[in-house]
């Protein structure tokens, strides 16, 4: 049986934003490297909806969830080699 290791990369933009910083390159570095299965798990003040596309054309699947007003938690998970979104 193969182990399977994939890894999961965390990063909370909130801060960012209040203190009125674009995200986006430190999203488009944290996510660079992941592989099939791995994950990316965003917190933001907002659904990034204009984010899943660009998600999307890099091969990620997400969730979106409100945890609470101004946190949302946001799952990417890399697609493997089918589309299977």
């Amino acid at each position: 049986m193969r182990k399977v290791n994939h890894r999961i990369v965390e990063l909370d933009v909130r801060e960012d934003l209040k203190n009125k910083m674009e995200p986006f390159q430190k999203i488009m570095d944290a996510v660079i490297g992941l592989k099939e299965n791995d994950i990316f798990i965003l917190h933001a003040p907002f659904k990034p909806v204009p984010l899943f596309t660009v998600m999307k054309a890099k091969g990620f699947k997400h969730e979106a969830e409100e945890i609470e007003k101004k946190h949302w938690k946001v799952t990417f998970t890399k697609k493997g080699g089918r589309n299977d979104s």
